[in-house]
């Protein structure tokens, strides 16, 4: 095995084609349903909300989907992103294990999520569309959304969570640098957010809320599509590149992994780097373990019920078969903004389901613990939802000092952490609390699922 550190693939090399599980799961994708028919959705039923190009991909089960030139031409700023070998964490946790981390916080929103926004933003100049609509938690969709919009000549407005629009500033900040407007979720500016405010003046807000106002802008203007960062069958086909690239640079080190970890929150950064080693693992026979990570006040994926449900909490989209918490459910506040959503991602929740992959649920506290000594070990600070990776990581290679063996482990360090410091100011002045949902207020979300005959 080589002795270097990073592991850069030539622009040359970056993958064509995005990867799309469809093709090989043994048991194929319950359909998304009609909220009001409760039939299978079919292409129309989307026209209002995605352009066609988007719609296709959504539906498509051919194995490979050409990626066009001129997005190819956008990833170059930042890709092929880098491959790292963890040895200074390595010596830190005096663990046997070899760790690498795929780096995605080179990107220019700081994180793994343009990967699916550039795409989604050239699909929408094609056929024409001057306006999107988008929901973010923590502030990297909705970021990269807006510097999309910003190379396409796309409006963007987006809808953000109101605690992490209160918690991260420099995100609304970065939001408003690209040309994108921001606004706190649940607003005023709508009928499902006026509805939760006259219910909850001091709503918090949830992914649930902030998507029912994007997709209500959407499907009420004609002038606005509605894009989608995480969950979604096409956005988890676009985060496949980051899986590509990683096999090709594994080759590189002369090394495969045993263990392949990634936070999950909709599911989009662990579909990306999972989804094409599961695929191996489909075909081959292979015994890559693959381990979703989620957090313990949201665990969507540990303790939902995989069934139809609402993606959003206005019950303004198409019911899909996923691990869910119920789409009334409100997650307690946390800083990893961007995994406190109900659901689950159908693909993710699927392979959960066929037994494809593990998950583990977290606290945030110990999340945080796993961050800091990553960063005093490699010198990148991670973003929080990243933090629960990084744990899941920790927690394999002590389990290999336990135990003698000198296993391989790879995880998505999905984004950096520069614009969420506060968070470690909190933690490291001890009112980084790790707050527990409320067991009744999941059992009354569960027990309002969707009763489908």
């Amino acid at each position: 095995m080589t002795d270097s550190v990073k592991f850069f693939l030539p622009e040359e090399k970056m993958p064509k084609a995005w990867y799309n599980l469809a093709a090989d799961l043994p048991v194929p994708l319950p359909p998304p349903l009609h909220p009001g028919t409760g039939q299978p959705l079919g292409p129309d039923d989307l026209a209002p909300i995605f352009p066609q190009a988007v719609i296709a991909q959504e539906m498509t089960t051919e194995r490979w989907v050409d990626i066009p030139e001129p997005v190819r031409d956008v990833y170059r700023l930042w890709r092929p992103a880098p491959l790292v070998r963890a040895r200074r964490l390595e010596k830190a946790l005096g663990t046997p294990a070899k760790i690498f981390f795929k780096y995605e916080g080179v990107s220019p929103a700081g994180s793994h999520k343009p990967n699916t926004a550039v795409p989604q933003a050239f699909y929408n100049q094609q056929e024409g569309v001057k306006r999107l609509s988008t929901e973010t938690g923590a502030g990297q969709w909705g970021s990269s959304l807006a510097f999309a919009g910003s190379l396409f000549g796309i409006e963007v407005e987006v809808f953000m969570v109101k605690i992490s629009y209160n918690q991260k500033p420099y995100r609304r900040a970065l939001m408003e640098t690209y040309g994108a407007r921001c606004i706190a979720s649940p607003s005023s500016l709508t009928s499902c957010g006026r509805a939760i405010l006259e219910k909850d003046p001091h709503s918090n807000g949830s992914l649930g809320i902030a998507i029912s106002e994007a997709v209500e802008v959407a499907a009420t203007r004609d002038d606005t599509k509605y894009a989608l960062g995480s969950v979604l069958n096409h956005v988890c086909l676009h985060q496949t590149i980051i899986g590509e690239e990683a096999m090709l640079q594994m080759e590189m080190a002369d090394a495969a992994p045993d263990v392949v970890v990634a936070c999950t929150g909709g599911g989009s950064n662990f579909a990306g780097l999972a989804f094409p080693y599961i695929r191996e693992n489909i075909k081959n026979g292979g015994k890559t373990r693959i381990v979703a990570v989620e957090p313990a006040s949201c665990p969507t994926l540990t303790k939902g019920q995989y069934a139809y449900d609402f993606g959003d909490t206005g019950h303004l989209t198409p019911l899909v078969k996923m691990h869910t918490l119920g789409s009334t459910f409100m997650p307690p506040g946390s800083h990893a903004g961007g995994l406190r959503y109900h659901g689950m991602a159908p693909m993710v929740s699927h392979v959960k389901e066929l037994g494809l992959c593990e998950a583990r649920a977290f606290a945030q506290t110990e999340c945080f613990a796993a961050a800091v000594t990553f960063a005093r070990a490699e010198g990148i600070v991670p973003a929080p939802e990243s933090s629960h990776a990084i744990k899941g990581a920790i927690e394999e290679a002590l389990r290999c000092k336990a135990e003698g063996s000198a296993e391989t482990i790879l995880f998505n360090l999905s984004g950096h952490g520069h614009f969420d410091m506060q968070a470690y100011t909190d933690y490291f002045a001890g009112n980084l609390k790790d707050l527990p949902y409320d067991e009744r207020e999941l059992e009354a979300a569960l027990s309002s699922l969707p009763q489908l005959s």
